[in-house]
């Protein structure tokens, strides 16, 4: 796959920053993560994560963990990204993604980078000017938006997808509202004892939920800030 985004040399990375160290990650995913979909693992084997976290965490950049971005959040770790990523594909790629929670910006760019037409939303004004920076450096177009996520983006629906990268105890109607007709929310649900990742799908037979497995995720939040 050819990537979607212009990275400059000085910031390709070296050492446990460079493409090898990003290669072992994708290895790692396959082998080990039983990340099958060759397109997000070529996706991830191209977008240096190091450039999406604190300088001095970019030696981490490339385990598979979460990692601090400030403002009681993190960057997912890369299996989950993939895991989620993989779970939206699978049944034919959406051209138009809402994702809630822009983060560090690493989801967004991952689904850009797939050639998605990608649309977040961050409650937190600090983290989205850092991520809008960062996607102006990679010359990805993502629409962004500053609001409370759990409103996701009306005036920009139905989406094909939606991605949720928080957890909250429910689904919000709002969000389900704005999935397109044959669309496939991913989104991480429950409390700070348990959280489930689900898949729904609207289909022709109706909703269709399938549950992905237990994943750790910081509290959806309503509001901004």
């Amino acid at each position: 796959m050819t990537p979607r985004f212009h990275l400059k040399p000085e910031s390709a990375g070296q050492g446990m920053t460079s493409q090898r160290a990003r290669d072992r990650m994708v290895d790692r995913l396959r082998s080990e993560g039983g990340i099958r979909d060759e397109r997000v693992l070529s996706a991830l084997r191209s977008l240096p994560r190091h450039l999406f976290i604190d300088e001095a965490l970019a030696s981490r950049a490339y385990e598979d963990t979460a990692l601090p971005i400030g403002n009681g959040q993190t960057i997912s770790q890369p299996w989950v990204v993939a895991r989620m990523t993989e779970a939206l594909l699978e049944h034919g790629a959406p051209k138009k993604v809402l994702e809630i929670g822009t983060g560090s910006g690493y989801q967004g760019a991952v689904l850009a980078t797939l050639g998605l037409e990608v649309y977040t939303v961050e409650r937190i004004e600090e983290l989205l000017r850092i991520a809008r920076r960062r996607f102006r450096n990679l010359g990805l177009n993502l629409r962004t938006k500053h609001d409370d996520g759990r409103l996701g983006w009306p005036e920009h629906g139905p989406f094909d997808a939606i991605i949720v990268t928080a957890a909250g105890a429910h689904l919000d109607r709002s969000l389900m509202d704005q999935l397109a007709d044959g669309g496939t929310l991913i989104a991480p649900v429950g409390g700070s004892a348990t959280q489930k990742l689900l898949r729904k799908r609207k289909t022709d037979q109706g909703l269709v939920e399938e549950d992905l497995g237990n994943v750790v995720f910081v509290p959806l939040v309503s509001g901004i800030i």
